[in-house]
């Protein structure tokens, strides 16, 4: 059994202690973030070595965004599809006991869905630059491409469609594409394949939000996807989204998402 994690912690070494307990907790074998929010020296690599993540990827970079991947079991970089116009630090990718990850940190794009906002704009050069990319490599090895893709795809992905379709992140511009890339990439939404709709499933609850346990006004902006010869090997039982860790004290507004795969 491979499993493999993603979450967008919203600073590292800002939530370092929090991360630590997750891996002693959920024990995921490959632990994909994004938003870590610092460059490659300044990664917190002593604090994974001691929780037994010996093996890292890390691209970073100062201000905002930055990923890393840190496995318990030995990982190759690989090169990354070049899905940033900008090449800000929004990608990585590795190979783990034959398999590629890809994680993935899609711009937000802001608060305003007109192409005026630049944010905006970005964000939908980015999901089009994915669609051709990942396009070009179905049917090549096998993927699991994960991370905040900040985009709720589907009606039950958001806690009210008809109230969130020009809200950035579900609107039918964002969806589309987003679906799109799924398809013509030949990936699978693992979490849809084990907890089909209508179950209304989120990854992240707004800092806005005075109490988000009382409203629930959650959405599902982070994923993991699995190329079609994976999909299969995925175990229902393995895939969790971790919502208590949205309670721990000074949390990320994104929970935890595992998947694991009998290979």
């Amino acid at each position: 059994m491979l499993t493999i994690a993603t979450w967008n912690i919203n600073s590292v070494r800002l939530r370092i202690d929090m991360v630590r307990r997750f891996l002693a907790e959920a024990k995921p074998d490959v632990l994909c973030l994004q938003e870590i929010k610092c460059r490659n020296g300044e990664f917190p690599e002593k604090a994974f070595r001691q929780a037994g993540y010996k093996h890292m990827h890390v691209v970073g970079q100062k201000g905002w965004h930055g990923v890393a991947i840190v496995s318990r079991v030995k990982l190759e970089p690989i090169e990354a599809p070049a899905i940033c116009p900008k090449k800000e630090a929004r990608i990585a990718a590795v190979k783990v006991d034959g398999v590629e990850v890809h994680n993935l940190y899609v711009p937000a794009g802001a608060d305003v869905p007109e192409l005026t906002n630049p944010k905006f704009a970005h964000k939908l050069k980015v999901l089009d630059r994915m669609k051709a990319l990942y396009k070009k490599r179905k049917g090549g090895a096998p993927t699991v491409l994960v991370g905040d893709l900040n985009v709720a795809p589907g009606e039950h992905d958001v806690w009210s469609h008809k109230q969130l379709l020009k809200v950035v992140s579900h609107t039918p511009g964002e969806t589309d594409r987003l679906n799109a890339v799924r398809d013509l990439g030949g990936f699978v939404d693992l979490a849809r394949q084990h907890r089909p709709e209508p179950e209304k499933l989120f990854t992240w609850w707004s800092y806005r939000s005075p109490d988000w346990t009382k409203n629930n006004r959650g959405r599902r902006l982070d994923h993991i996807w699995a190329s079609a010869d994976l999909a299969p090997l995925s175990q229902l039982d393995s895939l969790q989204i971790h919502v208590s860790c949205r309670s721990w004290k000074r949390p990320s507004d994104h929970v935890p998402i595992v998947a694991g795969f009998k290979l």
